[in-house]
């Protein structure tokens, strides 16, 4: 074991703390520098640990001295936070890697780092060492608590630095954070992943589960919920594993009684729970805990049994089918959302129609829907593909159809009721200048001025849309 390693794969505080003296240096190294010290420009895709990543990837840089720019070419650090699970957000982080190189030669003296789970495979490591030399610093994200001595060492070496070995998963405490909106916060309970999905590259760069200790997470939302946040979203791979590694037995459902004991005007999400784990103790604490947002992220993934099982899933239709009857007899409002992957390989047309049947079934208030993208080093990844993508394509849009009159449905059944929604932000349409979100997840576009960001209001519903509700202040 490393020695960097404390008790129960924690990081030791002492190293932390060395951590925080290598942001110290650099900050002494950047005053000495003429232009003073630099902004960084950091840029996320992916998941909400990714986001949950780069707040403390920022903390770290704003411990170093750092202001933060959103023009890359203003920027004397680039951080770009990476995501594996799909073909394309790949493409998309390489081409914006490539642009890079014009603020490289307008700044010689900028430092461009690659890091999360993207970084965290041999493959895209070995072509950013061979094609892409502008880039400084390589990372993954079992590395990321370490970022101010690796980037210490591309300061004062004066090379490339690339950390991606296949390192022991630990867990850093203590690590600062900024957090881009005085609303919202993320919370990390776990890392990690045990389920192995064929389809999915996450165990491979995250490494195996590992929950933080329930008064680290109990002080984290302490001191959020003290601090005036008003939705607290809590993070892991699989949720519904927490606490399986922990010495003292705590169970996620145990962790939300926990939480829900915190005073405040706050409410609690969380993403994203497997299925095969997720079952009766969950949903009845969930109807039982009023910080617990009556709103469940399931992702079935196929109506198959069959594909299910070429999943390496863990459920069958009709245990999914009995695990949201379950749901909804604990929580008859709960708003339902789900993941669906059309085309898996060897997925014939009868059973992707299957899972348009399931959805048919269930009534999801929304999807998020994707065409089957392999990812080299999984085990779908060898398997026979026979169908074409432009038929894949024609079952996704009927898939696409069906989940969109249903969304139209359920949202047009909202018209007219009064709900309690969070306004979260500006949404950019001058007719409709403010985002919001019911306690199920809902959008709400309402008129409005930036004065009521924050606040937890009631609204009546007067019109609706596939994709979002409208509504009037109260």
């Amino acid at each position: 074991m490393s020695d960097a390693i404390g008790t129960a794969n924690r990081i030791a505080a002492e190293e932390i703390e060395r951590q925080k003296q290598f942001c110290a240096e650099i900050r002494k190294l950047n005053e000495g520098r003429p232009g003073g010290l630099p902004l960084a420009y950091t840029q996320t895709y992916g998941c909400q640990q990714n986001v949950a990543d780069s707040q403390r990837l920022m903390g770290m840089l704003q411990d170093m001295g750092c202001g933060f720019t959103q023009d890359p070419f203003e920027a004397g650090i680039i951080v770009i936070n990476t995501c594996a699970i799909r073909e394309n957000a790949e493409k998309k982080v390489f081409g914006v890697v490539g642009q890079l190189v014009h603020a490289k030669e307008k700044n010689p003296d900028l430092i461009i780092c690659l890091c999360g789970c993207m970084a965290q495979q041999e493959v895209v490591a070995a072509k950013i060492k061979n094609s892409y030399r502008h880039v400084d610093m390589v990372f993954g994200p079992q590395a990321l608590w370490k970022f101010p001595e690796l980037l210490y060492g591309v300061y004062t070496d004066h090379k490339r630095t690339f950390s991606i070995a296949d390192e022991h998963g630990a867990i850093a405490e203590g690590l600062p954070v900024v957090r881009e909106s005085g609303v919202k916060a993320w919370v990390s309970v776990m890392y990690g992943c045990n389920n192995f999905c064929s389809y999915c590259i996450v165990p491979y760069v995250r490494g195996r589960e590992r929950s933080r200790e329930p008064s680290d997470v109990l002080a984290e939302v302490r001191s959020l919920a003290e601090a005036g946040y008003r939705e607290i979203t809590l993070l892991g791979q699989n949720v519904n594993s927490y606490g399986k590694d922990l010495d003292e037995p705590m169970d996620f459902a145990d962790l939300l009684r926990e939480i829900d004991k915190i005073p405040g005007d706050y409410l609690v999400r969380f993403m994203t729970s497997h299925p095969k784990d997720a079952g009766r103790k969950l949903f009845e604490t969930m109807a039982e805990c009023s910080h617990v947002a009556k709103q469940l992220h399931l992702p079935v993934q196929s109506g198959s049994s069959r594909v299910l099982k070429a999943m390496n899933r863990g459920y069958t239709r009709e245990q999914y089918l009995e695990k949201v009857r379950m749901a909804r007899e604990a929580m008859p409002e709960v708003v339902l959302t789900s993941d669906i992957i059309i085309g898996f390989p060897g997925e014939t047309e009868a059973e992707a129609m299957e899972t348009v049947s399931l959805i048919e079934e269930v009534r999801y208030d929304a999807l998020f829907t994707f065409i089957y993208s392999p990812r080299p080093g999984t085990p779908a990844a060898k398997m026979p593909d026979p169908v074409s993508r432009g038929e894949k394509q024609v079952w996704f849009d009927r898939l696409l159809d069906a989940q969109n009159r249903i969304s139209g449905e359920l949202h047009r059944a909202y018209v007219g009721r009064t709900l309690r929604v969070l306004v979260d932000g500006e949404s950019g349409d001058s007719a409709w200048p403010l985002s919001s979100r019911t306690a199920g997840g809902r959008l709400v576009h309402l008129q409005g001025d930036g004065s009521l960001i924050g606040r937890y209001i009631d609204v009546r519903i007067t019109g609706s849309n596939t994709w979002a509700l409208f509504g009037e202040t109260l």
